[in-house]
């Protein structure tokens, strides 16, 4: 193949053309769409990961990586098994809880959630939001620490006494009562996620053992902070055997992060039609250049030029308009990714989406499969017309031309 005669040809190509100006304009509209779509499948698949994330960590904040619940006819887990655990699961951090449903009360104001019983140095190991929100305190039994959504509608101060109820009854005389006991408020924490602000609260262990009748010792429940959990919950299961059962944040989450999957793939599927559409453009100017070349084509072809080398040419104007454009639009991409990543051109509303910075994270395989699809979008645009130039009939069109 005489690669300085396609290579003369191409550059000849792929300047414009002012004779036909639309197929210069055509090609030049085909390299802005692809960089266009390229840049915007970065942003967005950055967006779609970097949310994704940023609801993974609160939800392992608030939810923990793993949970270790009884099994069976065992109504409660105990401090030997805790003791076990932490022995030969010493890279692991434990949490064990004892939990209730409660409504807390102060003055008028009523509000309902979930009282976590816990050990408050073993809490602050494992969970951030709950050591930022403990700070230097030093909780008494009957000390409560609530989410900034209760602490705001019961408008409660540090020092505050509190009623809370709970479900079970106590007996008294010929009636049933709810249980109840005052509590001292002593902080709120905010963990980004409106849902658990306004839901959660935290007390000593030792305060729910005694008021819903539990054994010193005995748990609903062990939370786990885990580096590895999809590793560590099969190391587990084995471990804990009929004993007790085991979940990971995944399985008690799962339908939130298959959807959120599901629209990041449709997402992927449906920014990719732009580079489709855009690669239209190539095949539209590359057969209106051929249309527009077919005297010369021909007279290559008689001279000795051969299908392989035409083919090249075509083939080679079109992956460069493409490939220019696949370029551009990764420079454009990370380009608006730091951008927005290191500027707050766009804010959320923090009470909504947790968060008002805009997450960001681009993993390297969507970043790959961005690369690949209009790469291969690109090739077999310009395919179609590259074949189609090396079927013109040389001897009609230098008679008629």
């Amino acid at each position: 193949m005489n690669k300085k005669l396609v290579n003369f040809i191409v550059k000849k190509y792929l300047r414009f053309d002012k004779k036909n100006p639309f197929i210069s304009i055509s090609a030049i509209l085909a390299f802005i769409g692809v960089s266009i779509g390229v840049m915007v499948l970065i942003l967005s698949m950055a967006i779609m990961n970097g949310t994704a994330k940023e609801f993974e960590r609160k939800l392992f904040t608030m939810n923990y990586p793993l949970t270790i619940y009884p099994r069976g006819n065992s109504t409660s887990l105990d401090e030997s098994l805790l003791n076990k655990l932490q022995k030969d699961f010493p890279y692991l951090k434990f949490s064990p809880f004892v939990s209730s449903q409660a409504i807390i009360q102060s003055g008028d104001s009523m509000s309902g959630g979930m009282l976590f019983g816990i050990n408050p140095q073993s809490e602050a190991a494992i969970n951030p939001i709950y050591k930022e929100a403990l700070g230097n305190l030093t909780p008494d039994k009957f000390d409560v620490i609530t989410g900034s959504g209760i602490s705001d509608k019961l408008l409660l101060n540090p020092g505050a006494k509190t009623t809370l109820y709970f479900t079970e009854l106590n007996p008294t005389g010929f009636s049933m009562m709810p249980k109840m006991k005052r509590f001292t408020y002593i902080n709120s924490f905010t963990s980004g996620l409106n849902a658990y602000d306004k839901a959660y609260m935290y007390t000593s262990i030792e305060a729910l053992q005694t008021l819903l009748n539990k054994e010193a010792g005995s748990f609903d429940g062990i939370h786990i902070y885990s580096e590895d959990a999809f590793a560590d919950i099969e190391k587990l299961k084995k471990y804990l055997g009929n004993r007790a059962s085991i979940v990971g944040w995944w399985q008690q989450n799962g339908n939130f992060f298959a959807a959120m999957k599901m629209e990041k793939t449709a997402l992927f599927i449906v920014l990719m039609l732009i580079i489709l559409v855009a690669s239209l453009n190539i095949i539209s100017s590359l057969l209106m250049t051929v249309m527009s070349r077919r005297k010369e084509i021909a007279l290559l072809l008689s001279m000795g030029a051969t299908s392989k080398e035409i083919k090249s040419i075509f083939l080679r104007v079109g992956t460069i308009i493409g490939f220019s454009g696949i370029l551009t639009g990764i420079v454009l991409g990370f380009f608006g990714y730091w951008l927005l990543n290191n500027f707050d051109i766009v804010t959320l509303p923090a009470d909504v989406y947790g968060s008002a910075k805009l997450p960001l994270d681009l993993a390297m395989g969507d970043f790959l499969s961005i690369v690949f699809g209009a790469i291969i979008i690109v090739l077999v645009s310009s395919y179609y017309p590259a074949s189609k130039a090396t079927k013109i009939d040389v001897i009609d069109v230098l008679r008629n031309e």
